[in-house]
């Protein structure tokens, strides 16, 4: 009897340990499908451009136009920087821009409707705000790039006396709709005032005009341009097509940066609300981490990476990227990858190129799906697969 006994326990642990092998292997493999070790990485440097580049996106396939923060805007031949070649021209047609701190010529996307858009600063009254303009850009027949018909869509009631936080990064819904985030412009009770812009992501139509169906239209307390508050400084935006989900990642103070999923008319709690420190102290910022009726990140990054920039990746050169966030790295100097399942949850993150020890700001994707980044030194990358 204690032999059968015996026998029948055997079994069982044998099962389990098979069980347990099947499990693991399943693990492992889901691991390595969300893993850049599924691929050899090739990084190219391109070429160097002369400042800080702050937003980058195509013109075609073999140009980028590139704003630099000092307040002037290039485009970059890649197909002169393979043959070594000094790859960038400078565009004429911009306005005055308030190129002093944090602020300058800042993001610029192309739109749905061809014309390009762009946040800066624009000078006002011995300050800067932040700015919402379009213009057109059209290469002719010799390779020259012109701009034209620059317009101002909405400047915005951000002024204060710093020059800091002016955001900005720009996205595009499905619906003909365009955001653009503000950041408090170093004014921490600009957080919960929405009197002003400051501290906000704002959506509009393409013209510039307001949506109807903006979330605060109609109320007195809310400008209606206001599309959700409580943002420290955004400096990243990205619109999820498929998923339909807007995605912001914004500098925190000494630590706290932020990954919020963004919703019409919701609170993201700064300063209230804070996963970061004092520059002065070792105490906390806000209220709590956390406070009712006030949306919380999905990701908090203690210490700061600082974020500048964000994209949604949904190309073919790696599959098993699709559906992931990528933000540059300021402060922690690498390229963050923000794992994001099924259903819009971030379960991991990835630092890469860490060795490269560039400040990276700028992001954009081609159509082959590869990835390009710019650094603060001026240079511009390209990751492909090997």
């Amino acid at each position: 009897m204690n032999k059968l006994i015996t026998r029948h326990l055997n079994g069982v642990v044998l099962i389990l340990l098979a069980l347990v092998s099947v499990y693991s292997h399943q693990t492992s493999a889901e691991q390595t499908l969300h893993s850049s070790q599924d691929y050899s990485l090739q990084v190219d440097k391109l070429t160097q451009l002369p400042g800080v580049p702050w937003g980058m996106d195509w013109l075609n396939s073999t140009t980028l136009i590139v704003t630099l923060r000092r307040g002037e805007l290039l485009s970059v031949d890649l197909n002169k920087a393979k043959l070594g070649q000094q790859a960038w021209q400078n565009i004429d047609g911009l306005p005055a821009i308030w190129a002093q701190g944090q602020g300058g010529l800042l993001d610029v996307v192309k739109g749905p409707d061809g014309y390009f858009y762009f946040t800066y600063s624009k000078p006002h009254n011995g300050s800067g705000v932040t700015t919402l303009a379009k213009a057109q850009i059209q290469q002719d027949e010799s390779g020259q790039v012109r701009m034209s018909g620059w317009q101002d869509l909405f400047v915005s009631n951000s002024a204060s006396s710093t020059n800091r936080h002016y955001g900005s990064r720009i996205a595009f819904d499905t619906q003909q709709h365009v955001y653009f985030s503000i950041g408090d412009r170093g004014v921490r009770d600009n957080g919960q005032n929405t009197l002003n812009h400051a501290a906000t992501i704002a959506r509009l139509k393409l013209d510039g005009s307001i949506p109807s169906n903006n979330p605060f239209v109609g109320n007195s307390q809310v400008d209606d341009a206001i599309y959700s508050y409580g943002h420290r400084n955004p400096q990243g935006l990205a619109f999820d097509h498929l998923g339909q989900r807007l995605w912001a990642i914004e500098h925190g103070p000494r630590g706290g940066d932020e990954l919020n999923l963004i919703q019409a008319g919701a609170n993201y709690g700064w300063p209230i609300t804070s996963h970061g420190k004092e520059y002065w102290s070792p105490l906390k910022v806000g209220d709590a981490e956390e406070q009712e009726g006030i949306n919380s990140p999905l990701k908090v990054y203690v210490p700061s990476i600082a974020p500048g920039s964000l994209i949604h990746y949904s190309g073919n050169a790696f599959p098993a990227w699709q559906g992931d966030l990528f933000s540059g790295a300021l402060k922690l100097q690498h390229l963050n990858r923000i794992i994001i399942n099924e259903q819009g949850i971030p379960v991991g993150e990835e630092r890469l190129f860490e060795d490269l020890n560039e400040r990276i700001r700028a992001l954009a994707v081609d159509k082959n799906g590869y990835i390009y980044f710019s650094a603060d030194s001026g240079n511009l990358y390209k990751v492909s697969p090997k």
